[in-house]
């Protein structure tokens, strides 16, 4: 026999355990749950052979890259814009770069900090969300002396990385602490070199400023290789471990919607546009070429992808690489 009594008790049981019947029970239920509008910590891990590279943003902040690209048409910069389902000013990314070798660990580039705006300087929030302490960095490696990778290093006048070795190219820290640069320069980058006072200033009081000089080795499997055009010190970081390899470009690419098809495309900010054409060109190739991993500052965050010959043999592609819940990444290659 049929119990419908049973059948209905049975079934207000289960909605109720599963949610659905709230709508029979409760008058009081609120009619809709506020929007939070806010992202998640912005931190992302890759695994490369024994090390950890976590990508850390600073945040993101419009570009009018209109009036800051060179090498293109107006209209050029607008369709390609188009086609990427993005309009001007372009919302571009803030990344640095924590790589904990197991024993040591470095930072590379450090952030806007408090110099440009409320929209960056998240740097050391998700440092701290992602599990780790701005006092265990042992070492700041910096890839360039502009505002949006150095003003993190500094927290009310003081080093935000007390126990920290900071580094840099020599020929970036002359240029940018050389005032006598400053009136020569455009007035795009004349910011740069009061920030780099304010900011290089406690490490050096502490002790804790070296240079490096060239191809220069900043712990086991971590180097910095110069690739000077952007400015005149501005490096790469080559990270390597069990065959894997990601190679961290700095400001090599700003626009990826017209530098990776035309990497003669330049922005108003390189010291030598020339001379950063060349560097970008050569970059993609030989991340083309190899198939390693690579990452940069302001490619949509985390940014850690391939870069592929275009099928016309003309440009470049850039692939964001798939994420990845698993720990062991394959940068190696093919």
């Amino acid at each position: 026999m049929f119990h419908s009594h049973r059948f209905t008790h049975a079934f207000l049981a289960g909605a109720l355990a599963l949610g659905i019947g709230s709508a029979l029970v409760s008058k009081d239920a609120p009619a809709g749950t506020p929007i939070i509008r806010t992202q998640v910590p912005g931190y992302y891990r890759l695994i490369l052979g024994d090390f950890e590279v976590t990508a850390l943003s600073d945040g993101t902040i419009d570009f009018p890259m209109g009036q800051l690209l060179i090498g293109a048409s107006s209209e050029e910069i607008k369709a390609s814009y188009r086609k990427m389902f993005q309009q001007l000013p372009v919302e571009l990314s803030m990344n640095q770069f924590l790589i904990n070798t197991g024993s040591k660990v470095v930072l590379v580039d450090a952030g806007a900090g408090a110099f440009y705006g409320p929209t960056l300087g998240n740097t050391i929030g998700n440092l701290r969300a992602a599990g780790y302490a701005p006092e265990q960095v042992d070492v700041v490696v910096i890839t360039h002396m502009h505002v949006d990778h150095i003003g993190g290093l500094v927290q009310n006048g003081q080093r935000a990385f007390p126990n920290a070795v900071l580094r840099v190219d020599k020929a970036d820290y002359d240029y940018w602490m050389n005032r006598a640069n400053e009136a020569r320069a455009s007035e795009a980058v004349r910011i740069n070199f009061d920030v780099a006072q304010k900011t290089f200033g406690p490490y050096r009081v502490a002790g804790k400023l070296q240079l490096f000089h060239g191809n220069t080795r900043i712990a086991p499997g971590i180097r910095a290789v110069p690739q000077p055009g952007h400015t005149p010190g501005h490096s790469f970081l080559v990270v390597e471990n069990k065959g894997a390899k990601l190679v961290l470009w700095g400001d090599v690419v700003h626009s990826a919607a017209l530098q990776f098809r035309d990497p003669s495309v330049r922005i108003a900010w390189d010291s030598d546009d020339r001379k950063a054409e060349h560097v970008r060109e050569a970059a993609f190739a030989d991340a083309a070429r190899n198939g390693y991993l690579v990452g940069a500052a302001h490619l949509s965050f985390p940014s850690f992808g391939h870069v592929a010959r275009s099928e016309n043999g003309s440009g470049y592609v850039y692939v964001p690489m798939n994420y990845t819940q698993n720990r062991h990444e394959d940068a190696g290659g093919n």
